[in-house]
């Protein structure tokens, strides 16, 4: 048996992808130095300080490292095996906040006991990528039925339902990424579809007047009757789903006003540029893109960064904290951190494609999705083009919670991928 296992552990540090080891070392490194930078106090201390924030990030990191160990070196048979058990305690975690939890800012979604903080919404995410994996490979569906559809939209919203209720609407999106790896897998396109076009319809209902929109809409719908040549073009579908859309569009003046929270309202009014106070629901925003401006081409040195020192950024260290690399990397340095997340992510997709195994293909665009979608609203809002929400930067911003569960998720594919056929 020890000779089994000394074989097996050989077989996975020469099969596992370095590639994808290296990049997530990269973005680790880069991201504790950045943290570093942003919550230097003035009279440094040792980089293992436990009353520094980059101190603890350091702890988390080098807690990485045994998690990392233990990851690679267990069956791998038990990922998709208590797949359900994974998933089953993310529930509970969640669940449990609405007795145990601690209310930080409107928001329970942490536990905190003898000084350590958890947040499960994060671990959620390993939980539903293992069943909503698991859900696919078992029963090698195709998506044609409802039922098929409705019981993975319901792996996927159960999570989301709770973290909604703690609320926390910025984790409760990234699950929605899932829809991406749902159509890979077969999933009616028709879903993104119509989701694209009820984010895009409240936008431009807030933007352009009523009147305007719906001959707009008027158009589109005429437009693609005319065109569609592919199906039976029912006059009378087109004619009930024009009338949604337009009473849609016409129903989001009254959700803006009367159902979303003020500080939601706040953000949406920054991103479609209304008159806002730079001195209160702007400022955030605005602090952001003055420090990643100010950085040029070349940024302004490591811990040079005037913005940075001067702590006029909120919350720098974490959902802010590549404003701390537009500043003083520049650029240039921004493009190198961007690119290391964009060749992670296409690396895990070419591993996924790779795999001969159903259920690691899924959960490995599973976490391809997950890892985006956080890159994508973290970048997306610092710059200005998606509202400000708490989604922090995978393996960059500061909290162990967050590192540690991106570790684990990458890392269990890694671990299948090592085992492609050989376990199976």
């Amino acid at each position: 048996m020890a000779t089994s296992n000394h074989l097996q552990n050989q077989s996975v540090i020469s099969n596992v992808d370095w590639l994808s080891i290296f990049l997530y070392l990269c973005l680790v490194i880069a991201g504790w130095m950045n943290i570093y930078s942003a919550s230097l106090p003035l009279e440094p201390t040792s980089i293992f300080d436990l009353n520094q924030i980059y101190g603890k990030q350091l702890l988390f990191i080098i807690l990485c490292v045994p998690t990392i160990v233990v990851l690679l070196s267990v069956d791998s048979k038990i990922y998709d095996k208590y797949a359900l058990i994974f998933y089953a305690l993310g529930i509970v975690l969640l669940m449990g906040l609405f007795v145990f939890g601690k209310t930080i800012k409107g928001q329970t979604n942490w536990y905190q006991f003898a000084g350590i903080s958890l947040q499960p919404s994060e671990f959620a995410k390993i939980g539903t990528a293992l069943l909503l994996a698991k859900y696919i490979s078992d029963t090698q569906i195709t998506f044609q039925t409802f039922k098929e559809q409705g019981i993975a939209l319901g792996i996927i919203f159960l999570p989301v339902m709770f973290i909604l209720l703690q609320p926390d609407a910025g984790s409760a999106m990234i699950f929605l990424s899932l829809f991406l790896v749902l159509n890979r897998e077969g999933f009616p396109t028709w879903y993104l579809w119509t989701g694209a076009f009820l984010i895009i319809g409240f936008i431009l209902a807030l933007i352009i007047p009523p009147l305007y929109l719906s001959l707009l809409i008027c158009l589109g719908f005429g437009v693609h009757f005319y065109f569609n040549k592919r199906i039976s073009r029912n006059p009378f579908v087109y004619i009930f789903l024009l009338i949604a859309s337009i009473a849609y569009t016409l129903s989001v003046e009254y959700v803006f006003e009367n159902v979303l929270e003020p500080h939601q309202k706040d953000r949406i009014n920054v991103l479609i540029g209304e008159d806002v106070n730079l001195k209160k629901e702007g400022y955030n925003l605005n602090q952001s893109m003055i420090a990643i401006g100010s950085g040029e081409i070349w940024g302004k040195g490591f811990l040079e960064g005037t913005q940075t020192k001067g702590g006029f950024v909120p919350e720098q260290h974490t959902d802010y904290i590549f404003t701390t690399v537009g500043e003083e990397w520049g650029l240039i340095g921004s493009l190198v951190v961007i690119g290391l997340f964009v060749t992670l992510f296409l690396r895990i997709i070419y591993l996924a494609e790779k795999q001969k195994i159903i259920f690691a293909r899924v959960y490995g665009y599973c976490v391809a999705a997950f890892l985006f979608m956080h890159f994508f609203v973290n970048i997306s809002m610092l710059i200005g083009i998606f509202p400000t929400i708490g989604v922090p930067l995978p393996f960059f911003s500061y909290g162990g919670s967050s590192l540690i569960a991106f570790t684990i998720l990458l890392f269990v594919f890694l671990k299948l991928d090592a085992n492609k056929v050989n376990e199976w």
